[in-house]
């Protein structure tokens, strides 16, 4: 007896549960794309132009320029330098990897915060970076011969 009731009731319970799961709330109205993305977000000036790298670019009226992100915490803002192009080079990124060359393979070392990582790869399959450290490593040879 028990058993049919809770069967009954369990019926009852998936059926009402279906009902409600059938009404659809309606979808909310979307903001025209291009308004949205002309405009930049709340803490940054509305003259601010946004570049390919995502983040916003600034002149204010004393001539300064001034990039602006959005982050996890909120807005950032730093003066524009210009040496986050020169930083991201692969000559730069390179120059702290040791390259080696075994025939084919060339194997690479770099120090991290956890130690030295080790990799290896054919020459064929190098990035750029990879190739840089390899031309820095090799000119760095050519001159170390050439001082002895």
């Amino acid at each position: 007896m028990k058993l049919i009731l809770v069967v009954i009731v369990s019926a009852l319970a998936l059926s009402a549960a279906g009902s409600q799961s059938e009404q659809k709330p309606a979808p909310a109205p979307k903001a025209a794309p291009n308004a949205a993305a002309s405009t930049p977000p709340a803490g940054i000036p509305a003259d601010a132009v946004k570049g390919a790298d995502g983040l916003y670019h600034y002149t204010d009226p004393q001539g300064r320029k001034w990039v602006y992100g959005k982050t996890p915490f909120g807005i950032s803002r730093g003066e524009d330098t210009g040496e986050r192009a020169a930083a991201k080079s692969a000559a730069s990124i390179a120059t702290g990897i040791k390259a080696t060359e075994d025939g084919d393979i060339v194997r690479f070392e770099r120090l991290g915060p956890f130690g030295v990582s080790k990799w290896e790869k054919k020459t064929t399959d190098l990035d750029e970076v990879e190739k840089a450290a390899l031309e820095n490593s090799r000119a760095a040879s050519k001159t170390a011969s050439k001082q002895d």
